[in-house]
C-alpha cells in the first residue's frame, strides 16, 4: 500500500465476506484463556496488531502460547497468576489489551510499566485507576495525571468489598475490573456511576466470563456481583466470531449500493452488540436477512436511504458507518450520544465531522453528537485524512460507491483491525 490509496467511483457486485474474527472478543479470550488453570484452543482469532500486541504482552509475563496458524492459538493457562512479575508492555493503541491488562496486572501486583503509542497517552484511565486504588492497587502515573504510561507495583487488599467507577467515559474500565477483580478471590460488588455507555460491549464481557467459569450477577447494569473463590476454567476449544464491528462496513455497503451483500461469522445468536447495526439500517431503507452464521443486506431498487435521528450509545463503533450512510439519505441526519467517540483511537466526532465536510456536507458538531446534511453533489476526489484511525479509513472507503472518487491517506492504518480490507473490498466492486 502506498501513503495514499485511489478509490474510484465503483459499482457493487453481489458479494459475500468472511469477517476476520472479532476484536473485542479476541482480546478477552486471549487474556481469559491466560488466567485460566487450563489449556485452551482459540480458533478464528483475529489477526492484526490489537491481538498482536496482546499476544506480545502475554509472552513477556510468561504465558505459554502455541500458534497453529495466523488464526489459531494454544493458550496455556497460568492458574491467575502470571509468571512473570515484573515486565515493559509496549501495547500500542490497543484499548482492548491496556485497560484490562492494567486492571489484572494491578490487582496481581508485581513490577509492571504498561505504555504505548502518543495517542493511547492522550486517551483517559484515571476512572479506572482510581477503582483499583481503592481495592488497593498501587498504579502511579508517569507523566500527565489520569493518563498513560503507568508504574504498577505491589497489591495490598484495601478490604473495601465494593468499587465504585465511573460509567460514562469507556465501558472498557467496567470491562476491566469484571475481568480482574475475580483474581482476588474475594466477592466484590461494582457500583457504576453515571450513565454506562455501550452496554452491549459489558454483555460481551459478561458471556465470556460464563464460558469461562465465573458468573455475574447485575442489577440493571448498575451494580455488579462477582462471587467468592472464583476462578477462570478455559473450555477446550473456543471459535471466535466475525467482528461485527467490521461487518457495519459491508452491511452498509449492501445499502449503499442497492445490491445484496451477506457476511459470514456473525448472526441471529451473535453475542455482539453491532449486529444491531443490521436492524437500524433496516430502520433507514435495507432489506436484512437474518441466519445463523451470516447476516445478509440489500435495497429495493428504487427505495430511497431515510434519514435518521438515533441514539447510537448502543452501537457506538459501527454507527461511524452510519454517519457515512447520512451522505445517502438526502435530508438531514443526527447521532447522538456519542461522547465515547472523542476518547478512541482519536476525537471521532471532530475527525467525522472535518472529513465530511471535505465531501461537501453541511455537519454541526455537538459535545456528544453530529447532525450531517448531504451536499446536492458529492465533491470529487477529496483527500480524507484518516488520524491513525482505522475505522475512519474504513468509513470512507465507502464514499467510492456514492458515485465519486475518494483518497484515503494513510490506508495501513486499518492494519489495527483488518489488515486485507482494502483486498476485500476491492473484490466486491466492478
Amino acid at each position: 500500500m502506498t501513503d495514499s490509496l485511489y478509490l474510484p467511483a465503483s459499482r457493487l457486485r453481489p458479494a459475500a465476506v468472511v469477517l476476520p474474527g472479532s476484536k473485542s472478543i479476541s482480546n478477552r479470550t486471549l487474556l481469559l484463556a491466560a488466567l485460566s488453570d487450563n489449556a485452551c484452543r482459540i480458533e478464528s482469532l483475529l489477526d492484526a496488531d490489537d491481538t498482536r500486541h496482546m499476544l506480545a504482552a502475554l509472552h513477556s509475563l510468561g504465558v505459554r502460547i502455541e500458534r497453529h496458524n495466523a488464526h489459531s492459538v494454544t493458550v496455556h493457562g497460568c492458574g491467575g497468576r502470571f509468571p512473570q512479575r515484573s515486565a515493559d508492555l509496549f501495547l500500542g493503541n490497543a484499548g482492548t489489551a491496556f485497560r484490562p491488562l492494567t486492571a489484572v496486572l494491578a490487582l496481581l501486583g508485581g513490577d509492571y510499566r504498561l505504555h504505548g503509542v502518543a495517542r493511547m497517552h492522550e486517551r483517559p484511565i484515571g476512572d479506572l485507576v482510581d477503582a483499583l486504588r481503592v481495592a488497593g492497587a498501587d498504579i502511579r502515573y508517569e507523566a500527565q495525571e489520569g493518563y498513560p504510561p503507568l508504574r504498577i507495583g505491589e497489591y495490598r487488599p484495601s478490604g473495601v468489598r465494593r468499587i465504585p467507577v465511573q460509567g460514562n467515559v469507556s465501558s472498557q474500565f467496567l470491562t476491566a475490573l469484571l475481568m480482574a477483580l475475580p483474581l482476588t478471590a474475594q466477592a466484590h460488588e461494582i457500583e457504576v456511576r453515571g450513565e454506562l455507555i455501550s452496554k452491549p460491549y459489558i454483555d460481551i464481557t459478561l458471556k465470556l466470563m460464563a464460558q469461562f467459569g465465573v458468573k455475574v450477577e447485575h442489577d440493571d447494569y448498575h451494580l455488579f456481583r462477582l462471587p467468592e473463590n472464583a476462578r477462570y476454567h478455559a473450555p477446550q476449544r473456543l471459535n471466535v466470531e466475525g467482528d461485527a464491528s467490521s461487518a457495519s462496513y459491508f452491511l452498509a455497503a449492501g445499502l449503499l449500493g442497492a445490491t445484496p451483500v451477506r457476511v459470514y461469522g456473525i448472526g441471529r445468536h451473535s453475542i455482539q452488540g453491532d449486529t444491531a447495526f443490521a436492524a437500524e439500517l433496516e430502520n433507514i431503507g435495507a432489506v436484512v436477512e437474518w441466519g445463523e452464521n451470516y447476516i445478509q443486506v440489500a435495497r429495493r431498487p428504487g427505495q430511497p436511504v431515510r434519514s435518521f435521528d438515533l441514539d447510537a450509545n448502543h452501537i457506538p463503533d459501527a454507527a461511524m458507518t452510519l454517519a457515512i450512510v447520512a451522505l445517502a439519505a438526502g435530508a438531514r441526519c443526527s447521532l447522538r450520544n456519542i461522547g465515547s467517540w472523542r476518547v478512541k483511537e482519536t476525537d471521532r466526532i471532530a475527525a467525522m465531522a472535518a472529513e465530511l465536510r471535505k465531501l461537501g456536507a453541511r455537519v454541526e458538531e455537538e459535545a456528544e453528537a453530529l447532525h450531517i446534511t448531504p451536499p446536492a453533489r458529492l465533491a470529487a476526489g477529496a483527500r480524507i485524512d484518516t488520524y491513525d484511525d482505522h475505522r475512519m479509513a474504513m468509513c470512507f472507503s465507502l464514499v467510492s460507491l456514492l458515485g465519486v472518487p475518494v483518497f484515503i491517506n494513510d490506508p495501513q492504518c486499518v492494519n489495527k483491525t483488518f489488515p486485507t480490507y482494502f483486498d476485500v473490498l476491492a473484490g466486491m466492486v466492478a
